[in-house]
């Protein structure tokens, strides 16, 4: 069992205080707020989240849980730090560190103070980039020691909810956290054990990029529900109804296929329903801002695709599928036809590799009014080996995922030029001659 200070006895810093003690580690809370301190050590909950009042009391009366405003007695007294300190938007929209900040100052200082080994875990939340630009230099310049050597490091974001913190807490979906060091990482993956899901150890910018993305999904997913009741109701259809049988689906509406950062979307169903669904809003007077911006932010991904080759230098371009997935020959509405045309417009050679589109055209079976015309002379442009792709190109655009091209395309991504909007491989990652869309 570890000794823990949490600083911050807030929601997320009087929750976690509370279970971890209850789990049998020793705790010690800490706060600039006498109040707060008097009751956690009276048992008594500061904040109202149902069943906390009970494993307070509990936590309090074995000894395993006891709170001070002292925090530099609390570092001495301890292995880690959880910082639990609030981040509200500052003047700009941006996260407000002020509070963080001046933890960090405190646990610097006091580290000056201790001669074993401390790890100093963020808990709060800030966006990526923040624990390497902001809160290891200041722990660093208050300590005068070098993180990562001198003293532990890591990101341990809180996905609690308010009301059901408790059941969160024991019964998580998600256990992700990163550590500079191998005893940072012991200590989490030490206290989250007996966790029902694993511990998803990460960098610490990944980590902290994982807690927003998460938030951003669920506000976009609420207004997502009520843009579609509001459409719904307009319409003279139940909303709830409706999101309670897309949310039955589990293996297309919730799916992880769906989930997965890369190309823009397009085929013969979603533009042109999405466009359909905008008009019906439109015509009912029901405003729909977040369906409005789905197909400019589909744009502007074909945009970025256009402008990373561009950014190439090449003049030659093999593109790897050009269909709008994998697996067919239709190109109705596909992102990569749409790329491929305004290559050819911009005066760029493209060649293409997409073995199911080959066989219908040299079938005969690809009819026009499937979208082929939206690319110049295409059959021309066909290539049957993927081999010959890659060596008649200055750049090598990989839009679809064939197993058989995977090999090649491993082969020569330190050695060409190669664009990737699919990911060809998860251990490759932007770094020059290589680069992946969105990593």
């Amino acid at each position: 069992m570890a000794k823990i200070s949490v600083f911050g006895i807030g929601y997320v810093g009087v929750v976690s205080a509370a279970c971890l003690a209850d789990d049998g580690h020793e705790v010690i809370a800490v706060d600039v707020d006498p109040a707060k301190v008097a009751a956690v050590n009276a048992g008594i909950s500061p904040i109202v989240e149902n069943g906390l009042d009970e494993i307070i009391a509990r936590a309090v009366k074995s000894g395993r849980l006891r709170a001070t405003t002292d925090g530099a007695q609390a570092v001495l007294d301890t292995d880690a730090s959880f910082v639990c300190v609030g981040t509200p938007s500052d003047d700009t929209g941006a996260v407000g560190l002020k509070y963080v900040r001046s933890v960090c100052v405190d646990i610097g200082q006091a580290l000056k103070c201790k001669a074993s080994f401390h790890s100093v875990i963020i808990r709060s939340t800030i966006v990526p980039g923040t624990m390497d630009e902001v809160c290891i230099p200041t722990l660093e310049e208050a300590s005068n020691m070098l993180a990562g050597q001198d003293f532990g490091v890591g990101y341990y974001p809180e996905f609690l909810r308010e009301s059901t913190a408790i059941a969160d807490y024991y019964d998580p979906g998600l256990i992700v956290f990163g550590a500079l060091e191998d005893k940072t990482a012991a200590i989490l993956k030490d206290i989250n054990a007996q966790m029902p899901v694993p511990s998803n150890v990460v960098t610490l910018k990944t980590a902290e990029a994982v807690k927003y993305a998460s938030n951003s999904w669920r506000a976009v997913k609420v207004t997502f529900a009520n843009e579609i009741g509001n459409i719904a109701k307009a319409s003279g259809v139940d909303g709830q109804q409706v999101m309670k049988l897309i949310c039955s689906d589990v293996k297309v509406n919730i799916s992880p296929y769906f989930m997965r950062p890369g190309f823009a979307f397009g085929g013969s169903c979603l533009p042109k329903d999405v466009r359909a669904l905008q008009h019906l809003a439109h015509k009912k007077g029901v405003p729909s801002p977040l369906l409005d911006s789905v197909l400019k932010a589909n744009a502007a991904q074909i945009d970025r695709a256009e402008q990373m080759v561009a950014d190439s230098g090449g003049k030659s371009v093999g593109l790897v599928g050009i269909a709008f997935k994998p697996g067919t020959d239709d190109l109705r509405e596909s992102p990569l036809a749409e790329l491929a045309s305004r290559l050819i417009a911009k005066g760029m050679e493209l060649k293409v590799y997409d073995p199911f589109v080959t066989q219908a055209v040299e079938g005969g079976v690809s009819a026009m009014g499937r979208g082929n015309d939206v690319v110049p002379d295409l059959a021309s442009r066909l290539v049957g080996r993927i081999e010959d792709l890659i060596a008649g190109a200055d750049v090598i655009l990989v839009g679809n995922r064939y197993e058989e091209a995977i090999a090649p395309l491993n082969a020569v991504s330190e050695s060409h030029s190669l664009v990737d909007l699919t990911r060809i491989n998860t251990s490759l990652r932007s770094n020059g001659t290589y680069e992946g869309i969105c990593w």
